[in-house]
């Protein structure tokens, strides 16, 4: 039976394989799937070297790296988007990135960790506090919408500078919330790493730990045993290597983005919602539910919970500060439809959160939920203009 590390070792056949069906001129369908399947074993590699180094680096920084790192993927497909001048795409990708972390991930792994495990337990003082920063984000994205709808005659520029000020904020109670689950309440996290690592020798059920930002990845094998730390400097180097080819293989997503969407019959909005996140994201998914199915809901929960959260309070305000120097205007006015679907997955998230137990049903309301979401970006009007 083939493993998540050899599927995705073998997806590496991509990367090739996507540059000569770039300069071969195979079409701009076949680089656009290829670029896709390339980035997905890449985006692994990236966590995986973050990871490692995190080990040698010590917790606080390591934490700090793996924060920052979390959704590296996604930022830089993001930038190059952003670059290329798909503003409405990029809105479209940051919407799709926490309902699919909200809904799809933690209903993955609520729905199969469930059917293994009656009743799984994660932590309800962390939930609350992950609860009400996401009602934050929803708060952040809705009042720029809700500022240009409600005054007659507002310029763009308006708009812009409130998107940054707002931007600012998001970003400083990132920093805060790192400061919270690093340095003044790192206990409640440490408590369950040390749990989970005692019931991997007794075979107990998993105390949970912190669902935080900085809690984005579970934490690596190596820190429960007595293992050689790993080669920093390798790892340093895979790290590199991975991040420069997402930006190629990235440049070549964006490049075919229009065409290939539009010979699958796609909208910009079902491709920035749906697709763009699954591509960024898929390993990060694949760990979310591999740990779920293991009976440690609340490492799952930290890798789909801290991702969504990086992405509202970190990678959405990078964008805008970073369109504002692109000379490409971002800002945090969205369609009023993505709103609703933001709104109603950070609801249904916190309603079944809320009590720090979970079960297979609640993964089912959860999918359907992003189903019945999918299907309503899936039949939306394209966006006016791809750009």
């Amino acid at each position: 039976m083939w493993t998540k590390q050899t599927i995705l070792s073998g997806l590496l056949i991509f990367v090739p394989i996507s540059v000569a069906a770039h300069f071969l001129e195979w079409g701009e369908l076949t680089v656009f799937v290829t670029a896709g399947l390339a980035i997905l074993p890449l985006a692994a590699w990236m966590g995986t070297a973050t990871e490692e180094i995190a080990i040698v680096a010590g917790p606080t920084f390591g934490g700090l790296l793996n924060a920052t790192f979390g959704n590296a993927t996604e930022l830089i497909i993001a930038l190059i988007a952003l670059r290329a001048g798909l503003v409405s795409v990029v809105k479209a990708s940051i919407t799709g990135s926490i309902i699919g972390n909200l809904l799809l991930v933690m209903g993955l792994a609520m729905l199969l960790g469930g059917l293994r495990y009656k009743e799984q337990t994660f932590q309800p003082v962390i939930a609350r506090v992950n609860a009400s920063s996401m009602n934050l984000a929803v708060i952040a994205i809705l009042l720029p919408s809700a500022v240009d709808y409600t005054s007659s005659g507002i310029d763009d520029q308006t708009i812009q500078h409130l998107s940054i000020a707002v931007a600012g904020v998001l970003i400083v109670v990132y920093g805060l919330s790192l400061l919270f689950s690093m340095k003044t309440h790192a206990y409640l996290y440490e408590v369950g790493i040390a749990s989970t690592e005692a019931d991997e020798g007794s075979g107990a059920t998993a105390t949970p730990a912190a669902t935080t930002p900085a809690a984005a990845h579970p934490p690596h094998p190596h820190t429960a045993t007595a293992e050689p730390a790993p080669n920093l400097m390798l790892w340093i180097g895979v790290l590199v290597a991975a991040t420069v080819l997402v930006a190629i293989e990235s440049e070549l997503l964006v490049d075919s983005l229009e065409t290939a969407t539009s010979q699958l019959g796609l909208t910009a909005l079902f491709t920035g919602v749906i697709l763009l996140p699954i591509i960024g994201n898929a390993a990060e998914h694949a760990t979310a539910v591999t740990v779920a199915m293991k009976n440690k809901m609340d490492l799952s929960l930290s890798v789909a919970v801290g991702s969504s959260l990086q992405i509202a309070l970190f990678v959405a305000p990078v964008l805008v500060l970073a369109g504002w120097f692109m000379g490409q205007p971002m800002d945090l006015d969205f369609n009023p439809f993505e709103l609703v679907a933001v709104a109603v997955a950070v609801l249904i998230t916190n309603s079944i959160s809320a009590d720090g137990k979970s079960n297979w049903l609640e993964g089912i309301l959860l999918l359907a939920a992003y189903a019945v979401l999918g299907l309503a970006f899936y039949f939306h009007p394209a966006i006016e203009g791809i750009g």
